[in-house]
């Protein structure tokens, strides 16, 4: 059920005979829902292989007692057990299997293929202090700072809400540089920008380098409108957790047709900027997992190195730690390694990455303090490894808040479509990282009877006095 699960850990694929073996399918009888059945049954003896040899974290061991006891009153003979309720379960026992696998995994110092390391905590096994991001193999670490006066998004005077990007040659200041001189009249106000960010690296020292960041947020997908259509109180308690609503899909959604046309159009600015303007695009490609953003940096950016603007062709970097604040939303969950890569075959995935999405389980959600060690973690991972200057990161609207935050930069919001382009300076500090204070992931509950009266302070009032939940999503594969 797990393939190359096991195998990785070294462990034999288990044979669970007596658990699984009334759930077998048999001719006369429904095989879908003994199908499903069987992967209920193997998902949890499974769990309970890994729990029972003592090798996996506590945690993990009650976390496994909580999912025995939810199918404590389930019984095998299921030709009257309605599929969505199998398929619910089945998803949320592979998802409890996938997490005992990784779990297990890191307890034992499974080999990694990056010097650095990151476990997202849980609700119940979380400390709220974290080792510090490190780079060199530990020997040193990253600090990170915007530097201003260059963009109106720099401005606290500037509105989010209402920026446009387009409109302001992406918000760059008309403004004098240190370079300028008698030629500079003949430049364009990208090219003398670029000059003087191309001097400040080349009398920086070994220690410090200055990046120009353009973090783009993925244009609208089917859960943005769906949210628009419903309002946040409904989606958050409700819409959210369930994978479409069967006209629409939102579980890793595609983007709408407005949505790509929101990217057409940051196409055509990067083209009317390289030819008018004269802008270097970027030298490297960065790019969250989740299909929207690889939508979007797709149509926003494929064909632009072949009008002589980019030192380097558009081949992205997937990075599994760009993708958006994780929570109990089906949205935050993302397809599979296989269904990236015949999609985006050209592409690079990190060679981390796994298979099937071991991060999201439709139960807990990520704390923002974790969700910004998260990006600490990845921007630490990108920089150490990628030495360009202008570098493009396309991700989610509360990714790109932590990552401005992280960087030091003043609150942005970005609504769906937009760019922010960003100047900061890097500077390696050769000496081991202090502590990181974080706080540990929240269980979450929603209304599973309908839409909710309403959504205060991340608590759902249900219809009928029904209290909220705490229960996974049902979803699909892909």
């Amino acid at each position: 059920m797990f393939p190359g699960l096991f195998s990785g850990l070294g462990l034999k694929e288990p044979d669970l005979p007596d658990f699984a073996s009334g759930c077998q399918p048999r001719p006369g009888r429904n095989q879908a829902r003994d199908k499903h059945a069987q992967h209920v049954a193997r998902a949890i003896g499974t769990g309970a292989l890994i729990g029972s040899s003592g090798q996996a974290p506590p945690t993990y061991m009650h976390m496994l007692q909580l999912q025995f006891d939810s199918y404590s009153s389930w019984n095998p003979t299921i030709d009257t057990t309605p599929p969505e309720t199998l398929v619910n379960m089945a998803s949320k026992a592979y998802l409890w299997s996938v997490a005992f696998l990784s779990a297990f995994a890191a307890s034992n110092g499974s080999p990694t293929t990056t010097s650095l390391t990151y476990s997202e905590p849980t609700a119940t096994s979380a400390s709220p202090t974290a080792s510090g991001v490190s780079v060199i193999e530990g020997k040193a670490y990253l600090t990170f700072e915007t530097i201003p006066g260059f963009f109106l998004q720099d401005d606290p005077a500037t509105a989010p809400s209402t920026f446009d990007y387009t409109a302001t040659n992406f918000g760059l200041i008309n403004r004098t540089y240190p370079t300028d001189d008698e030629s500079s009249v003949k430049l364009t106000q990208w090219q003398r920008f670029n000059r003087y960010v191309d001097k400040l690296n080349h009398g920086s020292g070994r220690n410090i380098e200055y990046r120009l960041l353009f973090i783009g947020r993925h244009s609208e997908g089917f859960h943005n409108a769906e949210e628009s259509f419903v309002g946040t109180p409904a989606w958050n308690c409700y819409w959210a957790e369930l994978p479409g609503n069967g006209t629409a899909v939102w579980e890793d959604p595609s983007l709408t047709s407005f949505g790509i046309s929101q990217a057409v159009k940051a196409h055509n600015f990067w083209k009317r900027q390289i030819e008018v303007q004269k802008i270097t695009a970027p030298d490297a490609y960065y790019v969250s997992p989740l299909a929207r953003c690889l939508e979007t940096a797709n149509i926003t950016y494929f064909g632009l190195e072949h009008r002589g603007a980019s030192r380097h062709p558009f081949i992205p970097t997937i990075k599994e730690w760009l993708r958006e604040g994780i929570s109990i939303h089906t949205c935050d969950r993302r397809s599979s390694k296989n269904w990236i890569a015949a999609n985006y075959p050209d592409w690079n995935i990190e060679p981390s990455f796994s298979e099937v999405d071991a991060q999201w389980n439709g139960i807990t959600s990520e704390t923002s303090s974790a969700q910004a060690y998260r990006m600490k973690v990845v921007l630490s991972d990108i920089f150490e490894k990628d030495h360009s200057t202008i570098i493009s990161i396309t991700t989610h609207s509360g990714a790109a808040r932590s990552i401005l935050g992280v960087l030091g930069h003043i609150p942005f919001s970005l609504v769906t479509g937009a760019i922010i382009p960003t100047l900061i300076k890097v500077t390696t500090v050769r000496e081991p990282p202090p502590p990181t204070v974080t706080q540990p992931w929240t269980t979450e509950a929603w209304c599973t009877n309908g839409p909710p009266v309403a959504s205060m302070s991340g608590t759902c009032t249900c219809s009928g006095g029904v209290l909220p939940v705490t229960a996974s999503p049902i979803i699909s594969p892909r």
